[in-house]
């Protein structure tokens, strides 16, 4: 691994990852992210079944591991009309068939971080969905408490979609999701300013036109109604039951692993 100390920076590659990479990819899972993960994920990952991944490897190392992951992201190619974000869409719903990459977990290990690896890793996932003609945008779930997360994402340019009350349940307790997007192949956000009212504020009046306006007052109401029911909601929402919509990325400022997932026994 990478002596800390070092003033020489690594020559990090990217490529797919394989099966040769099985054992590797299953202990910085073990070893980032405080949850376990089935093995029947990580073969899907290193077979490519359903789940298309990146790994970065360090080639200047002189030993046998310059193959070694050092970093990975997992994804997942989905349907628009199976997310929860199918309505941003609905401008453009002459388009059946039109796709979303989710982004499943990214992880760097402890002796390569602030290194622009994560960041890497990321651009290849957003290069992926361009080069794909019916996919939309990439998107993925932060935690609510995970601000290092969601500085890292907004520093990727991903944009605030929504809020999600109550999305996470984690060890016995609820947590909000922050849901953000990067949109690829003329994808959109159909009312822009909706980040603002996301983010807790209003943008000063007269900053956008009487059209986004309006919008911006029905995202107001929106916005109001789904607190009144989140208040009122009991019950685990349907997405936080959902076994396939984990993202984790460990802090860049400290040893503590953030949890961005919603269940400690969900299988990615």
């Amino acid at each position: 691994m990478l002596d800390p100390r070092s003033e020489i920076y690594p020559s990090i590659e990217y490529r797919p990852i394989q099966p040769s990479d099985l054992e590797v990819l299953e202990k910085i899972h073990l070893s980032l992210f405080p949850i376990r993960y089935e093995r029947e994920f990580f073969l899907n990952v290193v077979n490519g079944h359903g789940i298309i991944s990146w790994g970065a490897v360090d080639t200047s190392r002189s030993d046998e591991g310059r193959d070694e992951l050092i970093g990975f992201v997992t994804t997942r190619m989905i349907a628009a009309k199976d997310s929860e974000i199918e309505d941003l869409f609905r401008y453009n719903y002459s388009h059946k068939d039109l796709t979303l990459l989710y982004i499943l977990t990214l992880g760097v290990v402890d002796s390569y971080r602030n290194l622009g690896i994560a960041s890497s890793l990321v651009r290849e996932v957003i290069k992926h969905a361009a080069s794909v003609s019916n996919c939309r945008g990439v998107y993925l779930h932060v935690i609510s408490y995970n601000q290092p997360a969601i500085n890292f994402y907004k520093k990727m340019l991903f944009k605030l979609a929504r809020r999600l009350p109550m999305f996470y349940y984690i060890r016995g307790q609820h947590y909000d999701s922050y849901l953000f997007v990067y949109y690829v192949n003329g994808g959109r956000t159909p009312c822009s300013p909706l980040s603002h009212l996301h983010c807790g504020h209003l943008p000063p009046y007269g900053t956008f036109g009487v059209a986004s306006r309006e919008c911006i007052i029905r995202a107001f109401l929106k916005m109001l109604v789904n607190k009144f029911w989140s208040k009122e909601e009991k019950s685990i929402p349907r997405w936080s039951r959902c076994k396939e919509s984990t993202t984790l990325l460990a802090s860049q400022n400290n040893n503590k692993r953030i949890i961005s997932g919603e269940d400690t026994r969900c299988h990615v």
